[in-house]
């Protein structure tokens, strides 16, 4: 089956590029275009595609709050991210959002199919050059000074399958007693990861630990 896109980008001249590369690319269908965020969100809730190639810098509504509402309004909506100028912040606000990617605008139309693939199957999506930028935070780094309270971009039930890993149950545990598919535990997973700028299932338990989130047992 075809990964379906929509495809968001304020300049028409990009967005139609993008839009007719991607079209002659094998396994993807493009179901749509927009040109800002209210555009890209009134689009993911009538088109429902599995992927939006998000752009960042936007009139009106931007590229990371366009992502933040529709991951929440939408889970099993993959959004990867794609700009022409990365830098820490705009990086670090993608992933918080929910963004399960970021790409630069001089990747090749191969590059952006194999990120498609990777993030409609579940997985994270970052051009190589910003791979050490993530795993330097994850590890320690100092985007703190950026956002000191990444949690606070948790919704809320990002944050109740965040308290369930803690306790220790697995995703279809968490899955029954949240009421949900286990897909969509898994794509709220990776959610967490993005925000909290995390690798694994044990530093996001360590990390509501260590923040007060999660109390720990006596």
């Amino acid at each position: 089956m075809s990964v379906r896109v929509l495809v968001v980008d304020d300049q028409e001249l990009v967005r139609e590029g993008l839009v007719m590369l991607l079209e002659r690319a094998s396994g993807v269908e493009v179901v749509g275009s927009a040109a800002d965020g209210h555009e890209a969100l009134a689009f993911t809730h009538s088109l429902r595609p599995d992927i939006v190639l998000m752009d960042l810098r936007m009139p009106r509504m931007d590229g990371v709050e366009a992502t933040r509402r529709i991951v929440e309004a939408h889970p099993d909506v993959a959004v990867l991210a794609l700009t022409t100028y990365p830098d820490d912040r705009s990086l670090f606000a993608a992933l918080r959002a929910g963004a399960r990617g970021y790409l630069t605008k001089d990747a090749t139309v191969e590059e952006i199919v194999a990120a498609l693939n990777t993030v409609v199957t579940g997985g994270t999506a970052l051009a190589p050059t910003l791979q050490g930028r993530v795993v330097a935070v994850a590890l320690g780094g100092d985007d703190s000074a950026h956002d000191p309270r990444p949690h606070d971009r948790l919704t809320s039930r990002e944050v109740e399958v965040l308290s369930s890993m803690a306790e220790g149950l697995r995703n279809e545990q968490i899955a029954a007693h949240l009421g949900i598919s286990v897909a969509t535990v898994k794509t709220h997973i990776n959610h967490i990861f993005a925000k909290l700028g995390v690798v694994d299932r044990g530093q996001a338990v360590a990390y509501a630990y260590r923040t007060g989130m999660v109390p720990r047992a006596n």
